[in-house]
């Protein structure tokens, strides 16, 4: 269930790299998520009212459909003018992200090899953005800057995991909802059959991969299928090649070898001290 979903959200970013070609940010946006509401609609009924009002810490509800908005406009605005393997290993580093900041917006301990594991990590992005005036584009900086966001919205995530799963994934939809409309209107382009139809699938596949990745975790220990996310920068090379015909390069496969393997310690590591492990949906 872990692979397939990755798989779908693999398969959902490649759709996104297509269609964005074409459509702005916002009206990608705007169309997704109605798909997914729709795909949501009867799982929402069966939850109830009543689990939407009474979800705890309400700020941090408030404030993960922001942090979720602002990743994924970012991650398809970087989509645009970059390959997908690249965009992909830059958000790899979110959970890095996410042990680097514990100490300070959860007060968890870390210790000193998790350290090292983060500026492994850190030294990982430094080798994929391969730091030049040529690398250093403002796309690069927006996949950062959407990746850094991802990673404070698993931290979100970590402090309302009692959340329903439902709740979640419908918050979150609903906010790039919001975004989608205020910003789509500004630069629609008339939609054509074949491409509303990949714009509705786009919210479909989406969907499939948080109910199929939602059920890996409760079927299994997260132990045993987180690691499994990691398998998304195989997805990324191929559908890139594939369709896009993208090659990445030494220090992007460099970079990337060296945050999945710092990503996979940090996970271990946290499971070893029985710290709450971290696993938001890639976008």
């Amino acid at each position: 269930m872990m692979l397939i979903g990755i798989f779908f959200f693999a398969l959902n970013d490649a759709l996104g790299k297509w269609l964005i070609a074409t459509y702005s940010v916002g009206q990608l946006l705007l169309v997704r998520s109605v798909a997914g509401l729709v795909f949501l609609a009867p799982f929402i009924r069966r939850e109830g009212r009543a689990a939407f009002a009474n979800a705890p810490r309400p700020l941090i509800q408030w404030l993960r459909p922001v942090f979720s908005t602002f990743e994924v406009a970012c991650f398809y605005w970087a989509l645009a003018y970059m390959p997908l393997a690249d965009v992909m290993t830059f958000y790899l580093a979110g959970p890095i992200y996410v042990t680097a900041v514990s100490p300070f917006l959860l007060r968890e301990r870390i210790g000193w090899r998790r350290w090292l594991a983060v500026l492994a990590g850190f030294l990982g992005v430094m080798i994929a953005l391969n730091p030049s005036a040529q690398s250093l584009t403002p796309a690069s900086m927006v996949a950062l800057a959407g990746s850094f966001s991802f990673s404070i919205l698993m931290i979100c995530t970590r402090l309302v995991r009692g959340t329903s799963d439902i709740v979640l994934v419908t918050t979150q939809t609903a906010g790039a909802l919001a975004f989608g409309a205020v910003a789509a209107p500004m630069t629609w382009v008339a939609l054509s059959w074949g491409d509303g139809a990949l714009l509705v699938l786009l919210g479909v596949t989406a969907m499939i991969a948080h109910v199929c990745i939602n059920r890996a975790l409760k079927l299994a220990p997260a132990s045993v299928v987180v690691p499994y996310q990691y398998t998304t920068i195989v997805w990324a090379i191929l559908l890139g090649y594939i369709f896009f015909g993208d090659i990445p390069g030494a220090a992007m496969l460099t970079g990337a070898a060296v945050i999945i393997a710092a990503g996979i310690y940090i996970f271990i590591r946290e499971r070893t001290q029985a710290e709450p492990v971290t696993f938001a949906d890639p976008p």
